[in-house]
């Protein structure tokens, strides 16, 4: 796993960004542990398989870092449909059947584009307006920043879901 080192401006935008980046490295290491002909097993007594997890990291990296800091844009529906969305939600129920889904290659495509429209999008944000207020979930504070450091937090939980259907899988520990 690549450390991501603290950023040389240290403007909290940016720290929450290397944050994120840190949760993300290390999701993408467990991810591309597990081949995709197991990506939509879901082992005995637990819920969840690591598309439903990969899929809801994406919705929710969308939803945290671009949705409630500068509201839905018309071109969201090419990083994200709302279809994605709806089947990634905290509300939905993750299903054994793939067919249920799209395939690995395009949920994880996801995940990399909204991530790649995050690293450009988030450099930018106004200070000020990280500071407006912003409804749960998130860490540290009720604001936009909050949010932003939420998701990082957010990702390390789904990050532990993952390594534990890892080794349910029968996987050995990465580290």
């Amino acid at each position: 796993m690549s450390l991501v080192s603290f950023p040389s401006d240290p403007s909290p935008r940016l720290w929450a960004l290397s944050q994120i980046e840190a949760a993300r490295s290390y999701t993408l290491e467990l991810v591309a542990s597990v081949p995709t002909e197991h990506w939509f097993t879901m082992p005995g007594g637990c819920p969840t398989h690591v598309a439903w997890q990969v899929g809801h990291l994406a919705m929710a990296e969308y939803g945290l870092c671009l949705f409630r800091q500068r509201g839905r844009l018309p071109d969201d529906l090419h990083l994200m449909p709302s279809s994605f969305r709806k089947l990634f939600s905290r509300q939905s129920q993750p299903s054994a059947a793939a067919s249920d889904y799209p395939p690995p290659d395009e949920i994880l495509a996801t995940l990399h584009r909204v991530h790649a429209q995050v690293r450009l999008e988030v450099p930018q944000f106004a200070e000020s307006d990280l500071r407006q207020p912003a409804e749960p979930p998130y860490a540290v504070e009720p604001t936009r920043l909050g949010s932003l450091l939420f998701c990082a937090h957010h990702e390390m939980l789904h990050g532990g879901q993952i390594g534990l259907l890892r080794r349910m899988l029968g996987y050995p520990p990465l580290h």
